[in-house]
C-alpha cells in the first residue's frame, strides 16, 4: 500500500466532521481492509436504550470507505454510491467494533462488506454491504 492510501486512510476519518461528533475512530487498517470502533454514550442511543441504526449504518460506511479507498490510485476517492445493512439484534454496550474488507476493486467500482461486533461479547450485531465508486480526487 503507498504512502498516498496511508494519508487518505487516515485523512477520511479526520475530515469527516460528523464522523468526529459521533465519536468514530480508525483503529487500523491495510491494503483492502479497514477497522474502527466508537465508545457508546447515552446519545448514542434510540428511545429503548439501544445503539440507533443510524449510527451502526454510519460506522460501516465509514469503515467501507476506508477499506476503499486502501486501494485506489493516489488521483482517486471513493464515494458510496449503494449499501444495505442487515440487523442481527439490538447493539447495547460500550465499545462497537467494525471491520470492513474489500471483496472487489474494479476500476470504476469497489465492493465492500463490513460486520460491527459488540465489544463485550464479540457478537454480531450488523452487516453491511457496499457499493463505492471510484472517482477523481477533489
Amino acid at each position: 500500500m503507498s504512502d498516498a492510501n496511508n494519508a487518505r486512510v487516515g485523512q477520511i476519518f479526520h475530515d469527516a466532521q460528523f464522523i468526529r461528533l459521533l465519536g468514530i475512530e480508525l483503529i487500523s487498517f491495510g491494503e483492502g481492509w479497514c477497522e474502527s470502533r466508537v465508545n457508546v454514550s447515552p446519545n448514542l442511543q434510540q428511545q429503548h436504550g439501544f445503539i440507533h441504526a443510524g449510527v451502526l449504518m454510519t460506522l460501516a460506511d465509514h469503515t467501507c470507505g476506508g477499506a476503499a479507498a486502501s486501494m485506489v490510485a493516489e488521483d482517486r476517492d471513493v464515494l458510496t454510491v449503494e449499501t444495505k445493512t442487515s440487523f442481527f439484534r439490538p447493539a447495547s454496550g460500550s465499545i462497537l467494533l467494525c471491520r470492513a474488507e474489500v471483496l472487489r476493486a474494479g476500476r470504476s467500482l469497489i465492493f465492500v462488506e463490513a460486520e460491527v461486533k459488540a465489544s463485550e461479547d464479540n457478537r454480531l450485531v450488523a452487516k453491511a454491504s457496499s457499493t463505492l465508486a471510484v472517482v477523481a480526487r477533489r
